[in-house]
């Protein structure tokens, strides 16, 4: 499966808004204005880059793991999101590849690994 970094972003930003969504119930949440509040602060591409910055200053991710991170910051987009710098937006855009690779080869304990160490990484 050689998807292109687009493609695997957009699958990933399905994947992790769900582990979000399921994550904010699972604390307790349950006012619908809460939750899209409080998930915004997960699924930006400032929260998303400053997570990249970690797993790159520590080396947490495979070789394999930087190429997709790496195919998926470097893809070319027609549009960015609003208010997010174009660096945030990239490398949020390499996170999400990576997140969607993982999920398409069914690699559910690594990318279960990441999201716990995401989540820690998001003050509430």
């Amino acid at each position: 499966m050689n998807h292109s970094g687009n493609v695997l972003a957009f699958i990933g930003d399905a994947v992790l808004s769900l582990q979000v969504r399921q994550y904010l119930v699972e604390l307790g949440l349950s006012k619908t204005k809460q939750l899209q509040e409080t998930s915004i602060k997960y699924v930006s591409a400032a929260s998303q880059a400053k997570f990249v910055d970690k797993l790159l200053s520590n080396e947490i991710l495979t070789d394999e793991e930087m190429l997709i991170f790496k195919r998926g910051r470097n893809a070319k987009s027609a549009s960015m999101a609003k208010n997010a710098l174009v660096k945030d937006y990239r490398m949020a855009t390499g996170l999400e590849a990576l997140w969607g690779y993982l999920y398409l080869n069914e690699e559910h304990d690594r990318l279960g690994d990441l999201w716990e160490m995401f989540k820690k990484e998001v003050v509430l």
